[in-house]
C-alpha cells in the first residue's frame, strides 16, 4: 500500500476573548498572525510560528460551536477554566530559554522544565483560557 501524503495543517483551540488570545499567542509566544476573521461579532484568529506557514493554530470563539445548548456552553467554559478542555504540544531546541521568556512575560506556569520518565524534557503553561501548552525540548 502506498503511504498517503498527509500533514497536520491546522488545529483549533477555544477562547472567549479575542484580544486576550491575540496578546498571548502573538505577543507572549511570538507567533505570527496569519488571519483574523470576524463574523457575527466573533473572531477566528489563525496564528503560527514564523517560518512554518504549513502549520497553524486556529483560535476559535467558544460561541462558534453550532447547536450547543447554554448548559453545554457553560460546561465547556468550566472545563476551559480548569484547564481540561484544550491542549497543544509545541517543541523548541531551547526549552530553558523559552520557559524563562514565557514565565517572565507572566504566562501561567503549570510545570517547570522537567526530565520526564518517558524520555522527554518538557514544561507546561496555560493560555489565558486554560488551554494547556506543553513545550518539549528537541535535539
Amino acid at each position: 500500500m502506498k503511504p498517503m501524503d498527509i500533514t497536520i495543517h491546522q488545529t483549533f483551540l477555544t477562547h472567549d476573548d479575542p484580544d486576550a488570545v491575540l496578546a498571548f499567542y502573538r505577543d507572549t509566544l511570538g507567533f505570527e498572525v496569519r488571519n483574523d476573521v470576524g463574523y457575527e461579532g466573533m473572531r477566528w484568529i489563525t496564528v503560527g510560528p514564523a517560518g512554518q506557514s504549513d502549520t497553524s493554530l486556529v483560535l476559535q470563539p467558544l460561541a462558534a460551536y453550532p447547536g450547543l445548548t447554554d448548559d453545554e456552553r457553560r460546561t465547556i467554559a468550566e472545563l476551559m477554566a480548569k484547564g481540561t478542555y484544550g491542549a497543544v504540544n509545541l517543541a523548541t531546541p531551547d526549552l530553558d530559554g523559552v520557559f524563562e521568556k514565557l514565565a517572565g512575560a507572566g504566562a501561567e506556569v503549570v510545570q517547570e522544565p522537567t526530565d520526564q520518565p518517558y524520555g522527554v524534557r518538557d514544561c507546561a503553561f496555560r493560555d489565558p483560557f486554560g488551554n494547556l501548552i506543553r513545550i518539549q525540548q528537541t535535539a
